[in-house]
């Protein structure tokens, strides 16, 4: 078994499920070889290591085809154990420095089998307003072989088809792409549709390639564009009231005309519910994402939830609130976990101001990743592993039936600490403030966010929103 050991060389997990026990001289010699470096990761240096990483997982799943859910998840921690998360320690240790005052947006796109991956690139680095200081990280998730199969089909039938478009490949080949592939504006990390880990982990991997930008956007990889995102989305930030602002909602669908949107109040995102669903096991799901302003202001309203498909923000919340790799095959629960994360580590959550992007909702027939799970593996396996996962998410939101010392396994919880709640502000006071009562699963209506005013405690910022 191996040990985990964290950023001070304390042992947090020993292999074995048991955690935090103390200090040890026992670090593996490659971890003490690393310890040596002190400047920061190349993105060769990144992207050779998740490479390898993945090449493990690969040949991991391979062996595991016939596991169980609970097989499934102790294969993938023990690799995660060993490798990715003493890795990622000294990647936070040996982070990019941050570059300020040069406007540098890092967007992070992660696509799964998606046609309109091309697209969307295309459209990001033409209506950008400073499209050369633009960078993307893209995790391109597909299908490379010869004979693939469909999404789900009328009448539940899937297909042979052809490889997936080769969204980096279609769109460094074309006129427009062209110059920003030549100039290192679109790093590139390739997954097999078998390595995939779901939209969560894809974005973990996309957040490791980043270098140093100021800002970091994360989007979906079927979007479309308002001329001149980009700056509007730094002017939003700038607007904003408050040192560490986050803005997010769930955008327009692709067909709303952005421009004739910039003259009328974005959607924001406030109506959570406890999903009654038995695959959902009770996680919360963001629903209410409505117009609720009447009045446009340049000032951005408050917000109670981050949107994972729509995100923008000062890119120290990559190294304040990073991406847990402990959190794999998950399509649920990633919104609400990363919302309490912002807040109790002192970010603020804002709407924006008009809505800069259009959104491609329905994509009936597509393939799912959670497809993809039931063909490296086997079929059904998807949600009784997703439901063992999300355990990790409620403990850390405080759920009383995920409580640690009533949940098995007990690696459901290693370095837990390490990605979790921050220290500024109390979950207790976020899940008072949003309205969620996790012990009896009920919602209280908070009545500050439909009516665009600022939450309890923030109310010197009420003249902003009187009209």
């Amino acid at each position: 078994h191996a040990e985990v050991i964290d950023r001070g060389g304390k042992i947090i997990s020993d292999g074995n499920g048991n955690e935090g026990v103390g200090s040890s001289v026992h670090v593996a010699k490659g971890a003490v070889s690393r310890n040596y470096k002190s400047a920061p990761m190349t993105l060769d240096e990144i992207t050779t290591f998740l490479y390898s990483f993945l090449k493990k997982l690969n040949s991991s799943n391979l062996k595991n085809k016939r596991a169980t859910f609970h097989g499934i998840w102790a294969a993938y921690h023990l690799l995660v154990v060993k490798w990715l998360y003493p890795w990622d320690q000294e990647y936070l240790r040996r982070m990019p420095v941050r570059r300020t005052g040069e406007n540098s947006i890092f967007l992070s796109v992660v696509t799964y089998r998606d046609e309109f991956c091309p697209e969307t690139l295309k459209e990001a680095f033409d209506k950008a307003k400073d499209p050369d200081n633009l960078f993307v990280g893209l995790v391109q998730q597909n299908c490379q072989e010869e004979k693939c199969r469909s999404g789900v089909l009328e009448g539940g039938k899937i297909e042979d088809v052809g490889p997936d478009p080769d969204c980096y490949a279609e769109f460094c080949e074309s006129p427009e792409g062209r110059v920003y592939c030549e100039n290192g504006n679109i790093r590139l990390l390739r997954l097999k549709e078998s390595e995939s880990l779901g939209p969560y982990m894809a974005r973990y991997f996309a957040s490791k390639l980043w270098l140093g930008e100021e800002y970091y956007m994360q989007i979906d990889s079927h979007m479309t564009f308002l001329q001149d995102w980009d700056a509007l989305s730094i002017q939003m930030l700038k607007k904003a009231p408050s040192e560490k602002p986050v803005i997010s909602h769930y955008p327009p669908p692709h067909t709303a005309d952005l421009v004739a949107k910039t003259k009328v109040a974005a959607p924001r995102l406030c109506g959570p519910t406890f999903a009654t669903s038995d695959l959902e096991s009770q996680i919360i799901r963001l629903e209410g994402s409505y117009n609720y302003d009447t009045v446009k202001l340049d000032t951005p309203r408050f917000a109670p939830f981050v949107a994972a498909g729509y995100l923008v923000a000062p890119s120290t919340i990559l190294s304040e609130v990073p991406f847990d790799p402990f959190l794999p095959y998950i399509f649920m629960g990633e919104e609400i976990l990363l919302s309490a994360r912002l807040w109790t580590s002192g970010y603020d959550i804002f709407s924006p101001t008009h809505s800069l992007l259009g959104h491609h909702y329905v994509r009936n027939h597509q393939p799912k990743f959670w497809e993809s799970i039931h063909r490296t593996f086997t079929f059904g396996v998807h949600n009784p592993l997703q439901m063992l996962v999300l355990n990790r998410v409620k403990t850390q939101l405080d759920y009383p039936e995920s409580a640690k010392d009533m949940m098995k396994p007990k690696s459901l919880f290693t370095a837990v600490e390490q990605y979790s709640m921050g220290t500024s502000r109390s979950l207790e006071e976020y899940l008072k403030i949003v309205g969620l009562d996790m012990v009896t699963k009920e919602v209280s209506y908070t009545e500050w966010c439909e009516t665009g005013v600022p939450p309890p405690g923030f109310e010197k910022y009420t003249n902003l929103y009187t009209t």
